[in-house]
């Protein structure tokens, strides 16, 4: 059993929302008035998707951008100007295998981490005065959360029916443990996830021609799937 030595003054919770940019400024400003410093940002919310591209409202895809990236490279520009001040610190971004690959039913949340991917290793490079200021991608597959229930559908009011089975899925403990070590030891970019999706991130980065064929066969199972209610 371990022991903390965490006080009071060492935690502070404050309400975010990722949509109401405007709020991020003085959520930084809170935060560096309680510790003096940022030594770390983890980019973590968002929301996922499951709906097939014709059938899904517009404003479903304006809705996950604005959440999943222009909230997070919004917060992101708030703390990473104390960090150029500090020439120190850690941005951390929950990416996605999605981020590096496609799938069915979740056009709009690849587009989103593809966005994440791109912005964030372009950023990297414009930091290179700064060699003690960190860009690390975390890209997990799979990992049992609320993800599932809480995700975009065909149109902006509507809840999935049925959230499915998660038990395949990676334990959220054992993701948190590896995203932890990748952040330790600044990895660029990490794929957190189990096979057989990791082979896949594999094929879809060095053989992508045998990705697409693969996709295309798993992703027609996925939809009938979809499409049952299963």
């Amino acid at each position: 059993l371990e022991i903390s030595n965490l006080g009071e003054k060492d935690i502070l919770v404050l309400r975010l929302d990722l949509t109401d940019r405007s709020s991020h400024e003085a959520a930084t400003n809170s935060v560096l008035k309680h510790f003096g410093k940022i030594d770390v940002l983890i980019n973590n919310g968002g929301r996922s998707q499951r709906s097939l591209f014709v059938d899904t409202n517009l404003d479903v895809y304006s809705a996950i951008m604005e959440l999943n990236y222009l909230g997070t490279i919004s917060l992101t520009k708030y703390v990473l100007n104390h960090m150029i001040q500090r020439r120190k610190g850690k941005i951390v971004t929950v990416s996605s295998v999605m981020g590096i690959m496609g799938a069915p039913l979740a056009t709009g949340y690849c587009a989103s981490k593809h966005a994440l991917q791109g912005f964030f290793n372009s950023l990297r490079p414009e930091l290179t005065d700064y060699p003690e200021i960190s860009i690390i991608n975390i890209c997990p597959g799979p990992v049992q959360s609320k993800i599932i229930q809480n995700v975009f559908t065909e149109n902006l009011g509507k809840s999935l029916e049925n959230s499915g089975d998660q038990s395949h899925k990676m334990p959220t403990d054992r993701c948190a443990r590896l995203t932890l070590v990748s952040v330790a030891n600044d990895l660029k970019e990490a794929w957190v996830s189990d096979n057989p999706y990791l082979a896949v991130c594999y094929l879809w980065q060095y053989a992508p021609t045998w990705a697409w064929w693969l996709t295309n066969r798993m992703g027609r199972r996925r939809i009938q799937n979809f499409k049952s209610g299963l």
